[in-house]
């Protein structure tokens, strides 16, 4: 026998939730298939650390596609009894993204004549959302409705007996179910709402609150359901949870060379070592060759799951071949309900389901069928992520086709990070991980398949969408690549993606927006890290002297954002002390990044989207994001964005944000406040983009990571301190420039610009400046957490201490006009690198915070005036009067032009 033999398995009645309640004391009551329906594990989630992982759902355990299916329908049958036949062939069914959308197809199919949609998490370029709503636990809580006809979700009006029908797989609190009739019962109030899900396990104030909500929009909402129980959950058991997920994470991982525990999918059973740890596939095959590398950015918990056992207990020598096969997919056949799915178009599927798995199955080959090996061939269906009802019927019905002589189960990939234990008390066994494929709005990013590495599959057909079949799914350390080392057959089957016929909102002018620029190809930022929303300009000559731009800038012969200071490179004296400041300041600027980026999942999260302002708040936002997926497992999207004082925000950029994401969702970040000018000149912007747009729901409140002058809520520290970030220019921002408004280079519908000084590659330390930063967040974490406790309690109420303090200045000073007052040790500091500096007011006895300012004012000729209180460690005033050479608004005076 060659490979690595699983481990000898014996059958026991074990339920799968039995580690995670052991552990936590989370206890599931109920009547007696609850136990049978779910299991319990735990994930990375800063609101709901367990998860019931159902048994009939097709998500995250493989099932006989036959069983889920049946579960879906069985409920709709239900449902038609429920209403009648003749209200039942009137009513809509909405399923939930993403885990419920072949659940909600299924009821709709039991319902018979009832047209079918689904929420999505993916934006349709071309089509306008009829509405959303939130998840308020979920890993990615934004739900985006998409029907191709506007009129399905508004055919319920009062007096017509159309109802609603709303599946999710779990009713937990009803939070999400609520949300959404209460959305949508605004723009389209019915009598009737029915709201189905495979198990209800709400408390009896949940219970209160539906009836309560059900009296208040004056309708009648019926619950049907397969089980009922309840969730005990003591006190304290999230941040245990999140404990015990962070510790088994951290567990170093055995050699590969021990051979994983092989999983039969559904059933409980026990191993020579319970409670040892989950399996996560992270390597190539066993067998060498050229198969799949490891995926960067895993967490390894426990045994590599590389080679998982075939059927016979052998592992498979080698990647297993890929084989694509042509479905004949039947036209005009949507592949789900993202856009609706009509009666008409189930009639035609249900035709031509037995001609594609005959299909399916003369690709499989001896895979499928048994041969000299006693019992049936394995064989997975595996959807992905929101995929889930097309490779679940394609899976019915090549059970059908396969008969007796095959074992077929059915899953699909998912976004949700769970931790993968593998003990026989825990639902989730092993997990797969690789990078998204489908080239999400926000980004890239890590995805998921679970128990599928060790459960012997002889063969998995792989199903996808055309969207998602792209070189990411093909690379070296893809899906393909990751099911070729645990099985001996890949199966790829593509379902062409349906593109409904283009309904563009009003305010989507024009209807394709421009796509963010990412490194390497526009900054040394990793690609996940940042998406700019920016046009590269780096081939446009921009730079003028200080001097010649001071004037300009001051005479109102040019605007600041239309030329670009020339890059300061700093002296070898100056990049010392920029490394001394770091290592002096990184334990500092962690906790400060910690606590602003707590505050945010607190106050606005579990899943926001950061959107920095370009590019002072660039390096802050990326650090966020680190701190997220480093504390919580989440990969939060970042984008960076331009503001302009006295000209507003990008708002391209804006339709952007609002077309991939809600713009509740979006959080703007910044490094720290001044005076305040930004702050106010966000909220005007925000005001007056949505009276020219239409679109609402951003929030202008800025997340800094300083505010020293008291001008957010949102805040790491109020302390007026060194920030390396602030030392340095686009060498410490990704190789950036400041961003650029120029009407002969910025268009209507343009992004404003950028530049990208790939020239200055050797001098960049953007990714140190990073990494010193994130190698402290173990130590601060503490801190963190007991600040942010502090803060969350606290009267956070701006007090523009800073604002009064510079119109002050400005008059004792004789400068009147506070554009030319930078207070704090950042804006100072770009006073000293940018502008033309008078002199520096430094608090007394500032110390050490203020070395390079110093070295800085020393190198310009600047005077530095130690003054008495001064709510900043220092303050820099810009000449008031300079009066040199000027650059030109046209642009003509620019150096090299």
């Amino acid at each position: 026998m060659s490979g690595r033999a699983r481990r000898e398995e014996t059958v026991d009645v074990v339920w799968s939730g039995d580690w995670v309640a052991e552990r936590l004391g989370v206890a599931l009551e109920g009547d007696g298939e609850l136990r049978e329906l779910l299991g319990l594990a735990l994930r990375r989630n800063p609101k709901r650390a367990h998860l019931l992982v159902s048994n009939v759902l097709g998500k995250h355990v493989p099932q006989k596609p036959s069983v889920v299916y049946g579960a879906g329908y069985g409920l709709g049958e239900r449902v038609r009894s429920l209403l009648g036949a003749e209200e039942a062939r009137r009513a809509v069914v909405l399923g939930y993204a993403e885990t419920a959308t072949g659940l909600g197809h299924a009821v709709a199919d039991g319902l018979r004549d009832a047209p079918y949609l689904h929420s999505t998490r993916r934006p349709v370029a071309g089509v306008a959302p009829a509405g959303g709503f939130e998840e308020a636990h979920s890993h990615a809580t934004s739900h985006l409705l998409l029907p191709e006809d506007p009129g399905l979700l508004a055919s319920g009006a009062v007096g017509d007996a159309s109802a609603l029908v709303l599946v999710d797989d779990e009713f937990s609190t009803g939070n999400t179910v609520l949300n959404t009739i209460r959305a949508l019962h605004e723009l389209h109030p019915r009598e009737r709402y029915v709201i189905v899900a495979l198990v209800d396990m709400r408390s009896p104030a949940d219970r209160d609150r539906l009836t309560a909500f059900a009296a208040e929009i004056g309708a009648r909402v019926d619950l049907v359901t397969r089980a009922a129980g309840t969730v005990s959950l003591p006190d304290g058991v999230l941040e245990r949870g999140q404990a015990l997920v962070a510790e088994r994470e951290a567990e170093q991982a055995p050699p590969p060379e021990q051979a994983e525990h092989a999983v039969q999918a559904g059933q409980a059973q026990t191993q020579a070592q319970p409670g040892g740890a989950g399996a996560v596939a992270s390597a190539g095959p066993s067998g060498g060759g050229d198969g799949a590398a490891s995926h960067s950015g895993e967490t390894s918990e426990g045994p590599t799951a590389d080679g998982a056992a075939s059927h016979s207990g052998e592992t498979p020598e080698g990647p297993a071949p890929l084989t694509r096969v042509d479905l004949g997919w039947p036209a005009g056949v949507p592949d789900g309900g993202r856009h609706g799915f009509t009666p008409a178009h189930r009639a035609a599927l249900e035709a031509a389901l037995p001609d594609m798995a005959e299909r399916i199955a003369a690709a499989l080959g001896d895979d499928a069928r048994s041969g000299p090996r006693s019992g049936p061939r394995r064989v997975l269906v595996l959807g992905f992520e929101e995929l889930m009802y097309a490779p679940l019927r394609l899976g019915t019905a090549l059970e059908e086709a396969l008969g007796a002589d095959a074992d077929v189960r059915y899953s699909t990939t998912t976004r949700s990070p769970v931790l993968a234990v593998d003990d026989p008390g825990y639902a989730i066994r092993t997990r797969l991980v690789f990078p998204a494929h489908d080239a999400p709005a926000d980004g890239p990013g890590d995805r998921y398949a679970y128990n599928v590495a060790g459960a012997g599959f002889d063969a998995v057909v792989a199903v996808v969408d055309s969207t998602a079949d792209t070189p990411e799914l093909h690379a070296p350390d893809g899906l393909l690549a990751r099911l070729a080392a645990h099985t001996g057959h890949v199966v790829l089957a593509v379902v062409p993606s349906y593109t409904p016929r283009p309904t563009p909102a009003p305010h989507q002018e024009p209807s394709v927006l421009p796509e963010p620029l990412r490194g390497p190809d526009f900054s040394s930022y990793a690609p996940e890290d940042v998406g700019w929303l920016l046009q590269d300009l780096s081939d446009t000559r921009l730079e003028a002297p200080t001097e010649e731009r001071e004037e300009a800038i001051q005479s109102g012969g040019a605007h600041y954002a239309e030329s670009l200071p020339v890059e300061y490179q700093p002296s070898a004296e100056y990049q010392a002390l920029f490394t001394a400041a770091l290592d002096a300041s990184a334990a500092r600027i962690a906790r400060a990044v910690g606590t602003v980026t707590e505050t945010v999942l607190a106050e606005r999260g579990p899943r926001p989207v950061l959107v920095s302002l370009a590019r002072a708040g660039t390096p802050v936002g990326v650090l966020m994001r680190h701190w997220a997926r480093h504390r919580h497992g989440l990969d939060l999207p970042h984008y960076a964005i331009s503001i302009v004082r006295g000209r507003g925000i990008d708002a391209t950029a804006l339709r952007w944000l609002a077309a991939h994401h809600d713009p509740a969702d979006v959080v703007f970040v910044d490094g720290w406040t001044g005076k305040g000018a930004i702050t106010r000149e966000l909220a005007a912007a925000i005001s007056a983009f949505e009276e020219s747009s239409g679109i609402s729901g951003f929030d202008p409140e800025i997340a800094v990571l300083a505010d020293p002058g008291g001008c957010v809520r949102t805040y790491g520290t109020r302390e007026d301190f060194l920030i390396p970030s602030a030392c340095l220019n686009s060498t410490v921002s990704g190789l950036i420039s400041r961003t650029v408004l120029r009407a002969d280079l910025v268009g209507p519908d343009d992004f404003h610009g950028a530049k990208f000084y790939r020239e200055l590659a050797e001098s960049d330390v953007s990714g140190d400046f990073l990494a010193a930063v994130a190698a402290r967040f173990d130590e601060v974490a503490g801190e963190v957490d007991a600040a942010t406790k502090e803060l969350l309690a606290a009267d956070r109420a701006p007090t523009w201490e800073g604002w009064a303090a510079v119109e002050r200045i400005s008059e004792e000073y004789g400068i009147h006009d506070v554009n030319l007052v930078k207070p704090g040790v950042g804006e100072t500091t770009r006073v000293l690198l940018r502008r033309v500096p008078w002199k520096i007011l430094a608090r007394r006895g500032a110390g050490a915070d203020l070395q390079h300012i110093r070295l800085l004012a020393e190198q310009r000729g600047v005077p530095v005036e130690e003054v008495d209180d001064l709510p900043y460690s220092c303050v820099g005033l810009i000449h008031p009067r300079y009066t040199r050479g000027a650059t030109g608004a046209d642009g003509k005076a620019v150096q090299g032009a």
